[in-house]
């Protein structure tokens, strides 16, 4: 690793402008997980480092009726997972954070870091995309608010620019109606990233599913919505035959990779069971 200079500013205005200052060799350090790993592999090596860590605009979890959830974007993936609040009004969120990459990950990364990274077969991107969440940019300029969809760009490219920082995550308040189910699959226990994962938030009455949003993440390049399965479920009494449907519609449309840990086919067998499996049980559906 080389060496580096560490700067610590103390608003995000100056953050900001240390940013656009030091150009392509600058990076913000957050949690520092996935930062100073790529720099012990020398895959990264800044001149510059910037720590968000005495940024107190970036931590906080708050939660309002009207307005909804508010997570900093320093806020560990414990802390989420740990939240009452995110488990009493988002048990969903709750429940992807607690399952993030390993306990030391889940006690040292954070949110905001985790989201600028864009690793496609992390947890959080798709989780939240299913919630509608939108991410906060600040920068000198000012801020920017973009949805999930608009903020996630590729393959570990987001739409944030050089001089902007992730400053908090917004979910939309749930509906009274509301319930969701993340789901995800390894192909050990020994591993740490899901091989394939599906975020699925419906609003229902009764067993017929009134609205969905569904979203495949780590088996694309980027999560993405499956709007024709969206429009499948949508108005029918879910049963195991409708279950089946829709996520042979949701296999059929994602954008699968192909790579060393799995073929485009072996992920789109898996996303289509691990979405079957995720309606049968958001459903409360027999076991099959």
């Amino acid at each position: 690793m080389r060496d580096f200079e560490f700067l610590q500013p103390t608003s995000v205005a100056e953050a900001s402008h240390m940013l656009k200052d030091h150009g392509e060799d600058c990076r913000v350090m957050a949690g520092g997980t996935a930062l100073m790993l790529v720099m012990r592999q020398r895959m990264l090596s800044p001149s510059h480092v910037v720590s968000a860590a005495g940024l107190s605009a970036l931590r906080g979890i708050s939660f309002d009726a009207q307005r909804g959830l508010r997570i900093g974007a320093l806020e560990r993936h414990i802390d989420i997972a740990r939240s009452p609040l995110v488990q009493q009004h988002y048990p969903m969120l709750a429940a992807m954070a607690a399952q993030v990459a390993n306990p030391q990950v889940r006690n040292q990364g954070t949110l905001g870091g985790n989201l600028c990274y864009a690793d496609p077969s992390t947890d959080p991107p798709g989780c939240l995309m299913a919630l509608d969440a939108q991410v906060v940019l600040g920068s000198a300029r000012g801020e920017r608010v973009l949805s999930m969809e608009e903020f996630l760009v590729d393959f570990y490219v987001t739409a944030i620019e050089p001089d902007e920082l992730v400053v908090e995550v917004r979910v939309p308040p749930p509906c009274a109606d509301a319930s969701g189910l993340y789901t995800r699959f390894r192909r050990t226990a020994a591993e740490h990233r899901p091989l394939a994962s599906v975020s699925l938030m419906t609003r229902r009455d009764g067993a017929v599913c009134t609205e969905a949003r569904l979203v495949v993440g780590a088996s694309v390049p980027v999560p993405r919505r499956l709007p024709r399965a969206e429009e499948f479920l949508r108005g029918k009494t879910v049963t195991a035959q409708v279950a089946a449907e829709a996520a042979a519609i949701v296999a059929a449309d994602m954008e699968a990779i192909s790579d060393s840990r799995g073929t485009e086919a072996y992920r789109r067998d898996m996303v289509r069971v691990v979405a079957r499996r995720t309606i049968a049980e958001l459903f409360e559906l027999p076991e099959s």
